[in-house]
Protein backbone atom coordinates (compact mmCIF):
# COMPACT_ATOMS: atom_id res chain seq x y z
CA UNK A 1 0.00 0.00 0.00
CA UNK A 2 1.53 3.63 -1.08
CA UNK A 3 2.30 5.97 1.27
CA UNK A 4 3.23 8.80 -0.81
CA UNK A 5 -0.68 9.27 -0.78
CA UNK A 6 -3.08 10.99 1.58
CA UNK A 7 -4.36 8.73 4.26
CA UNK A 8 -7.70 9.26 5.48
CA UNK A 9 -9.64 7.41 8.42
CA UNK A 10 -13.36 7.42 8.66
CA UNK A 11 -14.95 6.13 11.67
CA UNK A 12 -18.55 5.68 10.30
CA UNK A 13 -20.82 4.90 12.90
CA UNK A 14 -24.58 4.04 13.60
CA UNK A 15 -24.95 7.78 15.23
CA UNK A 16 -21.81 9.81 13.99
CA UNK A 17 -19.15 9.66 11.12
CA UNK A 18 -15.72 10.74 12.42
CA UNK A 19 -12.95 11.96 9.68
CA UNK A 20 -9.16 12.36 10.51
CA UNK A 21 -6.52 13.44 7.96
CA UNK A 22 -3.05 11.81 7.92
CA UNK A 23 -0.82 14.29 9.64
CA UNK A 24 -3.61 17.11 10.17
CA UNK A 25 -5.72 15.02 13.21
CA UNK A 26 -9.78 14.68 13.51
CA UNK A 27 -11.02 17.33 10.94
CA UNK A 28 -15.24 16.76 11.45
CA UNK A 29 -17.91 14.92 13.59
CA UNK A 30 -21.26 14.70 12.54
CA UNK A 31 -23.94 12.45 12.52
CA UNK A 32 -24.23 9.95 10.35
CA UNK A 33 -27.76 11.49 9.02
CA UNK A 34 -29.06 13.22 5.58
CA UNK A 35 -31.96 14.98 4.67
CA UNK A 36 -33.49 15.16 1.26
CA UNK A 37 -36.54 16.25 -0.62
CA UNK A 38 -38.67 13.96 -2.80
CA UNK A 39 -36.90 14.88 -5.85
CA UNK A 40 -33.93 13.19 -4.23
CA UNK A 41 -32.17 16.79 -3.45
CA UNK A 42 -30.15 16.73 -0.19
CA UNK A 43 -31.10 19.55 2.13
CA UNK A 44 -28.70 19.07 4.76
CA UNK A 45 -26.33 16.51 6.11
CA UNK A 46 -24.51 16.12 9.74
CA UNK A 47 -25.96 18.24 12.55
CA UNK A 48 -28.17 20.17 10.09
CA UNK A 49 -29.96 16.93 9.08
CA UNK A 50 -30.27 15.64 12.63
CA UNK A 51 -31.85 18.85 13.74
CA UNK A 52 -34.30 18.52 11.23
CA UNK A 53 -35.59 14.79 13.06
CA UNK A 54 -39.33 14.71 13.54
CA UNK A 55 -39.39 18.39 12.30
CA UNK A 56 -39.87 18.20 8.40
CA UNK A 57 -42.20 18.92 6.00
CA UNK A 58 -43.95 16.09 4.29
CA UNK A 59 -41.35 16.92 1.17
CA UNK A 60 -38.61 16.28 3.32
CA UNK A 61 -37.13 12.94 4.72
CA UNK A 62 -34.66 12.16 7.32
CA UNK A 63 -32.01 9.19 6.76
CA UNK A 64 -30.28 7.49 9.44
CA UNK A 65 -28.86 4.85 6.72
CA UNK A 66 -26.80 2.85 8.92
CA UNK A 67 -28.01 0.06 11.30
CA UNK A 68 -26.48 -2.15 14.21
CA UNK A 69 -23.24 -0.52 12.83
CA UNK A 70 -23.54 -2.31 9.32
CA UNK A 71 -24.99 -0.30 6.00
CA UNK A 72 -28.80 -0.22 5.50
CA UNK A 73 -28.80 2.58 2.50
CA UNK A 74 -25.53 2.58 0.69
CA UNK A 75 -27.38 5.34 -1.70
CA UNK A 76 -27.70 7.28 1.37
CA UNK A 77 -24.27 6.13 2.75
CA UNK A 78 -22.55 7.57 -0.32
CA UNK A 79 -23.68 10.90 -0.36
CA UNK A 80 -23.14 11.57 3.76
CA UNK A 81 -19.45 10.21 3.19
CA UNK A 82 -19.01 11.95 0.07
CA UNK A 83 -20.33 15.54 1.64
CA UNK A 84 -19.20 14.87 4.84
CA UNK A 85 -15.73 14.25 2.90
CA UNK A 86 -15.86 17.37 1.26
CA UNK A 87 -17.03 19.22 4.04
CA UNK A 88 -13.98 18.02 6.09
CA UNK A 89 -11.44 18.77 3.25
CA UNK A 90 -13.03 21.52 1.23
CA UNK A 91 -11.53 22.15 -1.88
CA UNK A 92 -8.44 19.77 -1.53
CA UNK A 93 -11.12 17.06 -2.04
CA UNK A 94 -11.68 17.96 -5.93
CA UNK A 95 -7.98 17.59 -6.17
CA UNK A 96 -6.84 13.95 -4.96
CA UNK A 97 -9.06 10.93 -4.35
CA UNK A 98 -8.06 9.54 -0.44
CA UNK A 99 -6.88 5.91 0.52
CA UNK A 100 -9.26 5.19 3.38
CA UNK A 101 -9.16 3.91 6.72
CA UNK A 102 -12.58 2.28 8.07
CA UNK A 103 -13.83 1.25 10.59
CA UNK A 104 -16.18 -2.05 10.47
CA UNK A 105 -18.12 -4.18 13.11
CA UNK A 106 -15.75 -7.07 13.83
CA UNK A 107 -17.90 -9.74 12.82
CA UNK A 108 -19.58 -8.38 9.84
CA UNK A 109 -20.37 -10.68 6.87
CA UNK A 110 -18.21 -10.85 3.55
CA UNK A 111 -20.93 -8.94 1.90
CA UNK A 112 -21.88 -6.72 4.28
CA UNK A 113 -18.02 -5.82 4.24
CA UNK A 114 -18.04 -5.44 0.56
CA UNK A 115 -20.79 -3.38 0.64
CA UNK A 116 -18.51 -0.59 2.83
CA UNK A 117 -16.19 -0.56 0.86
CA UNK A 118 -17.70 -0.09 -2.23
CA UNK A 119 -20.09 3.05 -0.63
CA UNK A 120 -16.73 4.07 0.20
CA UNK A 121 -14.80 4.33 -2.81
CA UNK A 122 -17.84 5.81 -4.39
CA UNK A 123 -18.34 8.45 -2.23
CA UNK A 124 -14.40 9.31 -3.88
CA UNK A 125 -11.86 7.42 -2.16
CA UNK A 126 -9.07 5.86 -4.52
CA UNK A 127 -8.65 2.68 -2.19
CA UNK A 128 -10.26 1.10 0.52
CA UNK A 129 -9.33 -0.77 3.71
CA UNK A 130 -11.00 -2.00 6.95
CA UNK A 131 -10.49 -2.50 10.53
CA UNK A 132 -12.64 -4.00 13.20
CA UNK A 133 -13.80 -1.72 15.51
CA UNK A 134 -12.21 -3.16 18.77
CA UNK A 135 -8.73 -3.57 17.05
CA UNK A 136 -8.74 0.54 16.11
CA UNK A 137 -9.92 0.96 19.49
CA UNK A 138 -7.64 -0.90 21.07
CA UNK A 139 -4.94 1.41 19.56
CA UNK A 140 -6.67 4.22 19.79
CA UNK A 141 -6.41 4.33 24.07
CA UNK A 142 -3.09 3.04 23.76
CA UNK A 143 -2.77 -0.79 23.84
CA UNK A 144 0.39 -2.61 22.68
CA UNK A 145 -2.01 -5.01 20.43
CA UNK A 146 0.83 -6.32 18.80
CA UNK A 147 2.46 -7.79 22.28
CA UNK A 148 2.50 -11.43 23.69
CA UNK A 149 -0.09 -9.82 26.52
CA UNK A 150 -3.91 -10.17 26.28
CA UNK A 151 -5.84 -7.01 25.76
CA UNK A 152 -10.02 -7.22 26.08
CA UNK A 153 -12.14 -4.11 24.61
CA UNK A 154 -16.21 -4.03 24.77
CA UNK A 155 -16.64 -1.28 21.95
CA UNK A 156 -20.06 0.03 22.98
CA UNK A 157 -21.38 1.94 19.83
CA UNK A 158 -24.51 3.27 19.00
CA UNK A 159 -25.93 0.42 16.85
CA UNK A 160 -23.83 -2.65 17.79
CA UNK A 161 -21.65 -3.60 20.45
CA UNK A 162 -18.24 -5.09 19.57
CA UNK A 163 -15.90 -6.92 22.48
CA UNK A 164 -12.83 -8.89 21.50
CA UNK A 165 -9.69 -10.35 23.32
CA UNK A 166 -6.66 -9.19 21.50
CA UNK A 167 -2.75 -10.42 21.31
CA UNK A 168 -0.54 -10.10 18.87
CA UNK A 169 -1.77 -7.93 16.77
CA UNK A 170 -4.82 -10.71 16.37
CA UNK A 171 -8.35 -11.01 17.63
CA UNK A 172 -8.11 -14.02 19.40
CA UNK A 173 -11.59 -13.67 20.92
CA UNK A 174 -15.03 -11.51 19.61
CA UNK A 175 -18.22 -10.97 19.83
CA UNK A 176 -20.88 -9.07 18.24
CA UNK A 177 -24.14 -8.38 19.78
CA UNK A 178 -27.01 -5.75 18.84
CA UNK A 179 -27.75 -3.90 21.97
CA UNK A 180 -26.16 -0.55 21.94
CA UNK A 181 -26.74 2.98 23.10
CA UNK A 182 -30.13 3.08 20.43
CA UNK A 183 -31.51 0.12 22.63
CA UNK A 184 -30.88 2.42 25.52
CA UNK A 185 -33.17 5.27 24.14
CA UNK A 186 -35.78 3.02 23.19
CA UNK A 187 -35.57 1.69 27.06
CA UNK A 188 -36.11 4.88 28.25
CA UNK A 189 -38.66 6.31 25.49
CA UNK A 190 -40.93 3.29 26.42
CA UNK A 191 -40.43 3.85 30.24
CA UNK A 192 -41.47 7.73 30.18
CA UNK A 193 -44.39 6.13 27.92
CA UNK A 194 -45.43 3.32 30.20
CA UNK A 195 -44.75 5.52 33.87
CA UNK A 196 -45.96 9.11 32.67
CA UNK A 197 -47.72 8.55 29.74
CA UNK A 198 -45.89 10.86 27.74
CA UNK A 199 -44.36 10.19 24.33
CA UNK A 200 -41.32 11.26 23.61
CA UNK A 201 -38.67 11.09 20.40
CA UNK A 202 -35.44 9.91 20.06
CA UNK A 203 -33.42 13.02 20.36
CA UNK A 204 -35.37 14.01 24.34
CA UNK A 205 -33.91 10.04 24.55
CA UNK A 206 -30.52 11.02 23.86
CA UNK A 207 -30.57 13.59 25.96
CA UNK A 208 -31.90 12.06 28.88
CA UNK A 209 -29.47 9.02 28.62
CA UNK A 210 -26.59 11.60 28.06
CA UNK A 211 -27.86 13.81 31.09
CA UNK A 212 -29.06 11.95 33.88
CA UNK A 213 -28.74 8.52 32.76
CA UNK A 214 -26.65 5.35 35.25
CA UNK A 215 -25.89 1.66 35.01
CA UNK A 216 -26.14 1.73 38.74
CA UNK A 217 -28.50 3.31 41.31
CA UNK A 218 -26.75 6.50 43.03
CA UNK A 219 -27.56 8.25 46.12
CA UNK A 220 -27.51 11.81 44.78
CA UNK A 221 -29.87 11.33 41.50
CA UNK A 222 -30.11 13.80 38.85
CA UNK A 223 -32.96 15.03 37.33
CA UNK A 224 -34.25 16.62 34.18
CA UNK A 225 -37.54 17.93 33.32
CA UNK A 226 -38.96 16.34 30.20
CA UNK A 227 -40.99 17.89 27.44
CA UNK A 228 -43.73 15.89 25.05
CA UNK A 229 -46.64 15.07 24.16
CA UNK A 230 -49.65 13.79 26.51
CA UNK A 231 -50.31 10.21 25.38
CA UNK A 232 -54.31 10.49 26.56
CA UNK A 233 -54.94 14.61 24.94
CA UNK A 234 -51.69 14.74 22.96
CA UNK A 235 -51.36 18.10 24.26
CA UNK A 236 -47.44 19.38 24.86
CA UNK A 237 -46.50 18.52 28.64
CA UNK A 238 -43.48 18.78 31.00
CA UNK A 239 -42.35 16.29 33.27
CA UNK A 240 -39.71 15.50 35.90
CA UNK A 241 -37.68 12.38 35.53
CA UNK A 242 -34.64 11.25 38.01
CA UNK A 243 -31.77 8.98 37.71
CA UNK A 244 -32.70 5.84 39.65
CA UNK A 245 -36.11 5.46 38.34
CA UNK A 246 -34.04 4.94 34.99
CA UNK A 247 -31.75 1.89 36.11
CA UNK A 248 -34.43 -0.97 36.17
CA UNK A 249 -35.96 -0.04 32.42
CA UNK A 250 -32.12 -0.13 31.08
CA UNK A 251 -30.58 -3.27 33.08
CA UNK A 252 -31.65 -5.57 30.43
CA UNK A 253 -29.60 -3.97 27.66
CA UNK A 254 -26.51 -3.52 29.77
CA UNK A 255 -26.84 -7.40 31.15
CA UNK A 256 -27.05 -8.78 27.60
CA UNK A 257 -23.69 -6.48 27.21
CA UNK A 258 -22.40 -8.42 30.63
CA UNK A 259 -23.30 -11.53 29.15
CA UNK A 260 -21.45 -11.47 25.98
CA UNK A 261 -18.04 -10.28 27.89
CA UNK A 262 -18.98 -13.38 29.60
CA UNK A 263 -19.25 -15.29 26.39
CA UNK A 264 -16.11 -13.56 25.01
CA UNK A 265 -14.17 -14.69 28.59
CA UNK A 266 -15.15 -18.10 29.00
CA UNK A 267 -13.71 -19.14 25.61
CA UNK A 268 -10.64 -16.97 26.08
CA UNK A 269 -7.27 -18.96 26.96
CA UNK A 270 -6.24 -19.23 30.66
CA UNK A 271 -3.11 -17.60 29.73
CA UNK A 272 -5.00 -14.76 28.49
CA UNK A 273 -7.35 -14.71 30.88
CA UNK A 274 -5.13 -14.52 33.70
CA UNK A 275 -3.84 -10.91 31.52
CA UNK A 276 -6.91 -9.11 31.36
CA UNK A 277 -8.07 -10.31 35.24
CA UNK A 278 -4.26 -8.21 35.68
CA UNK A 279 -5.05 -5.08 33.21
CA UNK A 280 -8.95 -5.34 33.15
CA UNK A 281 -11.54 -4.36 30.56
CA UNK A 282 -11.41 -1.27 28.53
CA UNK A 283 -14.62 0.01 27.82
CA UNK A 284 -14.75 2.36 24.71
CA UNK A 285 -17.84 4.03 22.28
CA UNK A 286 -20.28 6.27 23.03
CA UNK A 287 -22.11 3.91 25.56
CA UNK A 288 -19.01 4.20 27.65
CA UNK A 289 -20.07 7.44 28.81
CA UNK A 290 -22.83 5.76 31.33
CA UNK A 291 -22.70 7.06 33.91
CA UNK A 292 -21.17 4.16 36.21
CA UNK A 293 -21.26 1.84 33.86
CA UNK A 294 -17.54 0.66 34.84
CA UNK A 295 -18.99 -0.29 38.38
CA UNK A 296 -21.38 -2.36 36.86
CA UNK A 297 -19.38 -4.67 34.60
CA UNK A 298 -17.17 -4.87 37.97
CA UNK A 299 -19.97 -5.85 40.15
CA UNK A 300 -21.20 -8.56 37.36
CA UNK A 301 -17.93 -10.01 36.55
CA UNK A 302 -15.35 -8.87 39.33
CA UNK A 303 -13.06 -7.68 36.63
CA UNK A 304 -12.21 -4.14 36.95
CA UNK A 305 -13.12 -2.26 34.19
CA UNK A 306 -12.15 1.16 32.91
CA UNK A 307 -13.71 3.94 30.99
CA UNK A 308 -10.85 5.21 28.19
CA UNK A 309 -10.72 9.03 28.08
CA UNK A 310 -13.01 10.39 25.63
CA UNK A 311 -14.10 7.16 24.52
CA UNK A 312 -16.50 7.79 21.62
CA UNK A 313 -13.08 9.29 19.81
CA UNK A 314 -11.05 5.86 20.66
CA UNK A 315 -12.30 4.17 17.08
CA UNK A 316 -10.87 7.19 15.65
CA UNK A 317 -7.70 7.80 17.40
CA UNK A 318 -6.64 4.53 16.20
CA UNK A 319 -7.61 4.63 12.74
CA UNK A 320 -5.67 7.84 13.11
CA UNK A 321 -3.12 6.48 14.55
CA UNK A 322 -2.91 3.22 11.80
CA UNK A 323 -2.47 6.52 8.85
CA UNK A 324 0.54 7.81 10.63
CA UNK A 325 2.04 4.38 10.81
CA UNK A 326 0.93 2.57 8.29
CA UNK A 327 3.87 0.63 7.34
CA UNK A 328 3.65 -0.81 10.65
CA UNK A 329 0.64 -2.04 10.70
CA UNK A 330 -0.54 -2.61 6.73
CA UNK A 331 0.22 -6.31 6.70
CA UNK A 332 -1.19 -7.35 10.10
CA UNK A 333 -4.41 -5.31 10.30
CA UNK A 334 -5.80 -3.73 7.02
CA UNK A 335 -7.32 -5.80 4.51
CA UNK A 336 -9.08 -5.00 1.33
Amino acid sequence: MPTFNKILAIDLGTEHTTIYLQGKGILLREPTVLAVTNENKVKAVGYKAKEMYGKTPNEITVHYPMKNGVITDTRIVEAIVHLLISKAMGIKSFFFKPIVVVSRPTNITSTQKRALVESVRRAGAKDVYTVPNTVAAALGVGLAIDDLKGHMIANLGAGISDIAVISLGGIVETVSIQTSGDDIDDAIIRHILDKHKLKIGKKTAEKIKKSICSATKIDKEFTINVKGNKKTTGLPHTIKVSTNELVEPIFPYLKNIIDAIAEVLRKTPPELSSDIIDNGIVLTGGLARLKNIDKFVKKYLRIPSSVAEEPEYSVIEGLGYLSEHIDRYKNMLLSK
